[in-house]
């Protein structure tokens, strides 16, 4: 598992002013976001970095789990009478 880190922020005024070398950090494999009101509204990164992938649903059909997974075996009878 690739752990990331957090990505720095900026506001929408720090990232117009610094367009330039936000481009030139994010091209360097920074992950950078811009914030409205303290609301994150854009990521910037890369054109060559991967995007980050949902959690949910990322192991869909990567996954088996037996139907009777739930059933305990005669070795659990004397604990759950």
């Amino acid at each position: 598992m690739n752990i990331e880190s957090k990505p720095t922020v900026f506001s929408v005024a720090e990232a117009k002013a610094k367009f330039s070398e936000l481009l030139s950090r994010a091209e360097a494999g920074e992950r950078l976001t811009v914030t409205r009101h303290g609301r994150p509204i854009v990521e910037i990164t890369g054109a060559n970095q991967k995007p980050k992938q949902k959690l949910r649903g990322a192991l869909k059909g990567q996954i088996w789990i037996a139907p009777d997974f739930d059933e305990l075996g005669p070795e659990w009878d004397e604990y759950v009478k």
